[in-house]
């Protein structure tokens, strides 16, 4: 299904609409989507086609247009997404604005490490806490990441994603499952040598 069609598409208020892994969600000028299951990034991407990823959300989260500045500006389905339009003024309000701005300065701030290691860390350290869930080895990301989406998550190439993995779980500090799924061990205090 292409953008095109979605966005001739008729979403009805409060009805659930069932997006598939890598599909996008239509944006709206006056509504919202919350994501009732799965998780969406949201990009923009620059002249030269690098894209920016804005945020990763889930369950309980509303995201859209409306809350954003960026154009271009897309939802894109990292799994498959549950969703519910939300239309008009039903979804402005102080705790949604709020989920935003937190979730815009985590980024800031995992994307503010020079050094990729440090980020792509705490990238996994985040998804781990938001996504994932805990298993007898650590706590198990679910969300079938290809090494190219967490590269644009962190503003860094794919080789680099695949190379700092790698160095990850010779230390110990990942196990890599099959469908790019990551068991991050438990750590108090991470020190990572090169």
């Amino acid at each position: 299904m292409t953008i095109a069609s979605l966005s001739t598409k008729t979403f009805d208020e409060t009805s659930r609409h069932i997006f598939s892994r890598r599909s996008h969600l239509p944006n709206r000028s006056n509504a919202l989507w919350r994501i009732e299951s799965g998780v969406v990034r949201t990009v923009t991407w620059l002249e030269d086609g690098t894209i920016i990823t804005l945020g990763l959300w889930g369950p309980g989260d509303t995201i859209g247009k409306p809350i954003s500045k960026c154009d271009p500006f897309q939802i894109e389905c990292l799994t498959k997404v549950e969703a519910i339009l939300l239309c008009g003024d039903r979804w402005l309000n102080r705790e949604i604005l709020l989920n935003h701005i937190q979730q815009a300065e985590e980024f800031m701030v995992m994307r503010g490490y020079k050094r990729v290691d440090f980020m792509l860390y705490q990238l996994l350290t985040w998804l781990a806490k938001r996504f994932g869930s805990e298993v007898e080895r650590g706590h198990l990301i679910d969300m079938i990441l290809t090494h190219q989406d967490i590269a644009e998550i962190i503003g860094t190439s794919r080789v680099t994603v695949t190379r700092t993995l790698g160095h990850f779980e010779q230390q110990g500090l990942i196990d890599r499952l099959p469908l790019h799924r990551i068991i991050l061990q438990p750590s108090e205090v991470w020190h990572y040598e090169i």
